[in-house]
This record gives structure tokens, sequence and C-alpha cells, in this order.
């Protein structure tokens, strides 16, 4: 098996209980050379960049995606302590909930559909793909060597379309439906943190904002709230001896369309860190409680937030928190922050080679994109481990400067750490310069001279 600088190792050793030694051996390879592979993450690039392309026993490897038996849920669980261990100290718990299209094609591919592809749709412009769709949790937590908030991938499913349910005894879940499990599988293994989901408008449901309000603890939601939503006051303590059922809501309240343009409402100028990635931004919020009602849905109690531009650059929007008690400067930053899960989609593409795995078996088709977006989450953890006094090198350029670390010099580095450590760690003490073994400088040439 192949080794790793001791601090790797460590982390490795966290993950290792989850499989049989057998599974172990070849699960770790594939795991290595997942990060060190340049281009496509298929099984034979894998072996190739490991030195294993003599193998005649390839077969054990795509055996660890596509049949032995490892659990998906208790990895995920373990990545999620390691990440809160390594990078949380909060009371409040931010996780990021949205889907991806996988572009993928293929007869044998069964759960694969045909969605609306959002990178190359526009309000004007519709394009259709077919893929496999995913949902992925993500940890909204701060790295202090890259000086912003990163999306940590830890928990990832397959949301198959409805046509794939058709003929079989299961029965179709939809986006709302699989937000409310891995919601309720994250209390289970957090039960006394509090855990704030942040999501964008297609979970603004008020079944999904209510079955996870009325967990025996509570997990709350913000999210995007629609300005013509129906707004209404508490309901009043009924009187003593009263007939009839009681009542859900109170006075119908004004509609946040009449709040934006109304004269005498109040409003609070805040400066938010991060807008979207332009950096420090003005803007004016104001915000109360209420109760979000529709007829024949649940009553969800909510504190809603409106947000405007002083310079009228973007539209105006309002937010919602099932968390009455939240403050309405720390809603709008956790919203914010939900940019982040857009970024990780585009470095997982860019950097971990999510939409190149050709797996056609169920079973491996489940495991690998979601150990691949894990593997964004696995790499800065390992790039933490290298870091000097909180920083990382940087790449730069005559041309390019960069005053912050981003994934790809994080994954670089622990590149860079894991090749020195196969043949190139010399002692500082040794009087002659070593030479690298043949084996490393050819998985070298076949990373730099060929393109998987």
């Amino acid at each position: 098996m192949h080794t790793l600088p001791t601090e790797y190792d460590t982390l490795f050793a966290q993950v290792q209980p989850y499989f049989s030694r057998r599974i172990w051996k070849h699960a770790k390879t594939l795991l290595i050379g997942a990060i060190l592979a340049p281009g496509k993450r298929t099984i034979s690039s894998i072996l190739h960049i490991m030195g294993l392309s003599n193998e005649k026993h390839f077969q054990n490897y795509h055996r660890v995606l596509n049949r032995a038996v490892w659990s998906s849920l208790g990895l995920s669980k373990q990545l999620l302590i390691l990440l809160l261990k390594t990078f949380s100290s909060d009371e409040t718990i931010v996780i990021g909930i949205d889907e991806t299209i996988e572009r993928r094609r293929g007869k044998k591919i069964r759960a694969r559909g045909i969605y609306r592809d959002p990178v190359r749709s526009s309000k004007s412009h519709f394009v259709k793909t077919s893929g496999l769709r995913w949902i992925s949790m993500m940890l909204l937590v701060n790295i202090p060597w890259a000086m912003r908030i990163w999306a940590l991938p830890f928990f990832t499913v397959l949301a198959p379309s409805k046509g794939y349910y058709e003929g079989r005894l299961r029965k179709h879940k939809k986006l709302t439906d699989w937000a409310r499990l891995m919601g309720t599988q994250v209390r289970r293994w957090l039960p006394n943190q509090r855990i704030m989901l942040v999501a964008d408008s297609s979970y603004a449901v008020l079944t999904l904002l209510h079955q996870l309000l009325n967990l025996k603890k509570p997990v709350y939601m913000v999210t995007q709230l629609r300005l013509d939503a129906a707004l209404y006051e508490p309901v009043l303590k009924p009187r003593q001896g009263a007939i009839g059922r009681p009542r859900k809501k109170g006075a119908r309240l004004p509609s946040l369309k009449d709040v934006l343009v109304d004269e005498h409402t109040a409003w609070q100028r805040v400066t938010v860190n991060n807008w979207y990635g332009k950096g420090p931004t003005v803007v004016e919020i104001t915000s109360d409680t209420a109760i979000w009602y529709h007829s024949g849905k649940p009553v969800v109690p909510l504190r809603w937030v409106l947000v405007r531009d002083p310079k009228g650059i973007f539209e105006s929007r309002a937010l919602l928190c099932t968390d009455q008690a939240a403050h309405p400067i720390e809603i709008l930053q956790w919203f914010v922050s939900r940019w982040q899960v857009e970024v990780t989609f585009q470095e997982v593409r860019t950097h971990l080679g999510v939409e190149t795995q050709r797996q056609w078996s169920d079973k491996a088709i489940a495991r690998s994109t979601p150990v691949l977006l894990a593997l964004f989450s696995w790499v800065t953890l390992l790039a933490h481990q290298s870091q000097i006094n909180g920083q990382l090198p940087i790449r730069k350029a005559a041309w390019y400067t960069k005053a912050v670390p981003t994934f790809s010099d994080a994954i670089a580095l622990v590149r860079r750490r894991i090749w020195e450590h196969s043949g190139f760690s010399m002692s500082p003490y040794a009087p002659d310069i070593q030479k690298p073994p043949y084996n490393l400088l050819n998985r070298m040439f076949e990373a730099l001279c060929y393109s998987f």
C-alpha cells in the first residue's frame, strides 16, 4: 500500500474503520489516485497515475464502487464531524443545500433524466440536458488560511426523475422530500447543535419548513420568500369556553410588496462583507415576524427580512428564517454565503473530474459522484494539515496576482506533499542528491505527458 506523510495518515486513519482490511487497501489507492490524477477520474486513469498500469487484477478496484460493502452514510457522518472539529467552533451549524445536474448519457444509466441545464440556461433561453440530479449538503464555514467562507460537501444523494420510478414499487420523491430526509438525518448526527439550512427559493415550501421545524429538536431554514406571500399576525389566545375549531392565523398583514414601497418603512443600512463575490456592499434591510399560511397547508412562523439596494443595481428580495429569534443581519449573511455552494460545484468539475467518471452500474453511479464531491472537503482537510503559520503557498505570475489561496492552491499543495513523500523526501544532512526511483519518474511522466 502507498504511504503518505504522517499528518495525512492521521486523517486517513479516521475513515479506515468503515472498510474491511481487504477493501481499504484498494479504496485508499483510489482515493490517493483521485487526488493526483490531473484529468478524468476513471479507474483506469487512477491506476495509471498510481503506477499500477500492469495490475492484472484491476477488477478489484472497480469492485470497490460497484460491489464492495461499505457505509456511505457512516463516511458522511465521519466527514462532517472531522470538518466541524477542524474548522467550526460556532454554536450554529450553517449548512447549504442545493442540487446540481451531472451531464451523463447512455442507455445503461437508468437513473438519468432530462432536466433544465442551470449553467447554460437563462431567463430568456431554456436548455435541456440529459443527466443525473444530485442534492448535496455542504458545511458553510470560514477557512482561516483562505480568509473566506467555503462550502464543504459532506452528504450527497441521487434524486432521480419521476420517470425512473414508473413500474417500480418505490414512490417518487420530490426535491423537498429528499431535503426533509437529509435534514432529519443530519439532526440525528448532531442532536445537540443548532442547525441552520440555507437554500434557494425551490425549497421555500410550507410543508418542508413545517416538517423540519416540528422535529423533536427543530432544524431551522433560511431561504427566499415571495414578495406576494400571504403573511398574518399570530393567533391570539382563544377565550375560555370558546366553541369551534381554533384559529390558525390572525389578521392579514400587508404584503412585502407594499412594505417595499411604503414611505413609513424604517430601513437600516448594513454592510455585507462579500456580496456574491463583489466584496463589501452596502444594502438596506427591514425585518419583522409573521405567520405564513396558505389554505390547506400547515402554518409556519417565521422572521422575514426585506433587502433592497440603495443604488438600485439589483432587484429587491425577501428572505425568511424559521427561527424567529434570529437576527436579521445574521439571516442576510447566512443567505449570501449560500453562493459558495455554486462555487464548489464549479470547482469539483474543474479540479476533481466530476462528469468524467464512466461507471454504468447503479451502485457505482450512486457512490462515485458523492465521493468526488466529498473529495473537495477531504483535500481541504489535508491542505489544512500542511498549512504553515496559517498560510498556504499561492501560485503567482508576473501577469497575475492573487491575494488569498483558492482550491487550486490547496490541491496543488496536497499533491506536492504526496509526490515529495513518494521519493523526493531527502534528509538535509545527506551529502549527495538522491535519484528518484524509476517507478516514481514514470508515474510523473504519465501525469505530465498524457491527457487522461
